[in-house]
């Protein structure tokens, strides 16, 4: 377990380990939310950093994900060359592979390099009937400030 412990950025998204516990509310339906607004990675082709604002939620089964190995996941990315869309799918992925939640969604708005900001956005169906699932709350590009 990295809860608690010193735990070193990983060097690699394939190199960090997501971690879970028991879902404290099994059988009820919520969704989790997290926002990542400082999310970095490198421009395979030029290794110039490109910089995201990711809101993933998602509505658990039996496990929840472990705040701070979701931290280091998407630390992992700060030195990893990856498109714009790859990092987005990668990251959903890799928390459905984990999670195996009910239901997951990512928004990946990306800042822009070279005037164009470019939004990936995922989901893996629909959402949950009767589900509460707020905006996003990021606004088309205008400054995002």
């Amino acid at each position: 377990m990295q809860l608690g412990q010193r735990t070193p950025l990983p060097q690699s998204p394939a190199e960090a380990v997501l971690e879970t516990v028991p879902n404290p509310h099994s059988g009820v339906l919520y969704a989790v939310r997290f926002t990542c607004p400082e999310f970095t990675s490198l421009c395979p082709v030029t290794g110039q950093p490109d910089f995201a604002h990711l809101v993933i939620d998602y509505v658990p089964d039996t496990a929840i994900l472990e705040s701070k190995s979701l931290k280091l996941f998407l630390g992992s990315f700060r030195n990893h060359g990856a498109f714009h869309e790859d990092c987005t799918l990668a990251v959903a992925r890799r928390l459905v592979d984990t999670l195996k939640p009910q239901w997951l969604r990512i928004g990946g708005y990306w800042y822009p390099r070279g005037g164009i900001p470019i939004d990936i956005f995922y989901q893996t169906g629909q959402p949950p009937a009767g589900l509460w699932l707020p905006d996003p709350g990021v606004a088309p590009y205008r400054g995002r400030g």
